[in-house]
This record gives C-alpha cells, sequence and structure tokens, in this order.
C-alpha cells in the first residue's frame, strides 16, 4: 500500500519561510508527477506546484518566484521551499502523486492527509 505522508507546516509570521516535505513510502518502483496543492477556508483545492520525474515544474502564478518544488527521486519525496509566506498563503497543503507504480499495483492519483501553514502575526 503507498502512503502520502507530508511534513513541515506550522506557524509562521509574514516574510517567513517554511519547507515542506512529503515522502511516499511502500515499494515504489516510479512515480510520474509529485506536487503540492492547497487548500484554503471557503475555497476550492489549487495547485501550487508540479515537479515530473525529470525535473520540469510548473508553479501557480501566485507563488512563482516564492516557492520552490524539488524532489528526490531515490528517496521517493518531494519538498517545497516557501520563502517571503504571506497571510493568503494561509492553507491546508496536500501532498499529491501521479501515475505511482509499485510491484504489484498502478494509482492513478494520490494524496497525502495534509500538513497546515499558518501565516500570521
Amino acid at each position: 500500500q503507498v502512503q502520502l505522508v507530508e511534513s513541515g507546516g506550522g506557524l509562521v509570521q509574514p516574510g517567513g519561510s517554511l519547507r515542506l516535505s512529503c515522502v511516499a513510502s511502500g515499494s515504489i518502483s516510479s512515480i510520474s508527477v509529485m506536487g503540492w496543492y492547497r487548500q484554503a477556508p471557503g475555497k476550492q483545492r489549487e495547485l501550487v506546484a508540479i515537479i515530473n520525474w525529470g525535473g520540469g515544474t510548473n508553479y501557480a502564478d501566485s507563488v512563482e518566484g516564492r516557492f520552490t518544488i524539488s524532489r528526490d527521486n531515490a528517496k521517493k519525496t518531494v519538498y517545497l521551499q516557501m520563502n517571503n509566506l504571506g497571510p493568503e498563503d494561509t492553507a491546508l497543503y496536500y501532498c499529491n502523486a501521479k501515475a505511482v507504480r509499485d510491484r504489484t499495483n498502478y494509482y492513478n492519483d494520490l494524496w497525502g492527509q495534509g500538513t497546515q501553514v499558518t501565516v500570521s502575526s
């Protein structure tokens, strides 16, 4: 069974930084795309950033230049470095993995439980 486990959320002041991590557990042979989404209260879940197996990235306009996504394929981990955070970044951040293969199964779309990021003074 493949699971995604996020960590690194918390409370930070405006202008501060946080680094989120997400580890995919299980006997995984490949993960095509990993990424981060977020959902603020009363809003729909939205894309933050994604990264493919080869390192190609895509960012939401609202985080471009402030957030950096990276991944370690050997560790099956994706990171999100968030700098210059503002109150508008407050949300529950979800890790996502697409096209995941383990020894016996194929998972089209997996989600973690989410980690809370709160930006407030």
